[in-house]
């Protein structure tokens, strides 16, 4: 994703940012503040985290996601069997 931030984008990014302050199910937050599924709000936050211009607007929050996005991926690839990293 390359250029400037949509407002979806802008408003995925609050909504993740903003989540820990929240009660309730995510799923339905998701579905009533931005109008998609789950699925696809994961799906366009996964695009947002490797984005440098999601990068440049909130470094604290997409350096977080990036931070566990590669630790998850680390603890899988740990769990593969006959991996020699």
């Amino acid at each position: 994703m390359l250029g400037d931030l949509t407002e979806r984008d802008r408003a995925i990014l609050a909504l993740e940012t903003a989540w820990p302050r929240h009660g309730g199910a995510k799923e339905e937050v998701i579905r009533a503040q931005l109008g998609m599924s789950a699925a696809r709000y994961y799906q366009l936050l996964g695009r947002l985290v490797e984005s440098d211009a999601a990068l440049a607007y909130d470094p604290l929050l997409v350096g977080r996601l990036r931070r566990l996005r590669d630790s998850r991926a680390a603890r899988r690839t740990a769990r593969t069997p006959g991996f020699v990293g």
